[in-house]
């Protein structure tokens, strides 16, 4: 009886330790994606901004396009995979394209006010980057892409 209990506590431990292992792995597929999301889009607002002169409000809109076209791919598909994902396509589309409006917003005041204290956008950016890595990762983690549909973290009935 005494080995069963210790069988199970072991199994119970090497079951957490994998558990772990996938989040500390997805906190990296996640931070690899959105470096890929940021640095796209801060190459795309230098484009709009030097290139064709373009105001800081739609050079923001032109630049982030291009990095959430590439951020959700990766997402979706990469750092939260999951085949139940399929199932709900128009619902996480929806979640995803609503967090990245409010994201946008945020993002263009964060920046523009930045800019109006003496801090150029293309420093602004990164400050703003910084509060956003955080903040996506739960509601992409809970919200949008979630591991259970049904479970009150992400009922998508």
């Amino acid at each position: 009886m005494f080995q069963k209990m210790k069988q199970t506590k072991k199994h119970r431990q090497s079951r957490k330790q994998a558990h772990q292992r996938k989040n500390q792995i997805q906190v990296i597929e996640y931070l690899v994606s959105g470096g890929a999301y940021f640095w796209s889009g801060y190459l795309a607002f230098f484009i709009f901004d030097k290139g064709f002169h373009w105001t800081l409000w739609w050079a923001k809109i032109g630049a982030d396009i291009v990095g959430w076209v590439i951020n959700y791919v990766l997402q979706r598909y990469w750092v939260f995979n999951n085949s139940d994902l399929a199932k709900h396509q128009v619902q996480v589309t929806g979640r995803y394209l609503f967090i990245t409006g409010v994201d946008f917003i945020l993002d263009y005041l964060i920046v523009r006010e930045l800019k109006v204290a003496g801090i150029t956008p293309y420093i602004g950016q990164f400050i703003s980057a910084g509060f956003f890595t955080v903040w996506n990762y739960i509601f992409y983690k809970f919200w949008v892409f979630p591991t259970r549909h049904g479970h009150a973290r992400g009922r998508m009935a």
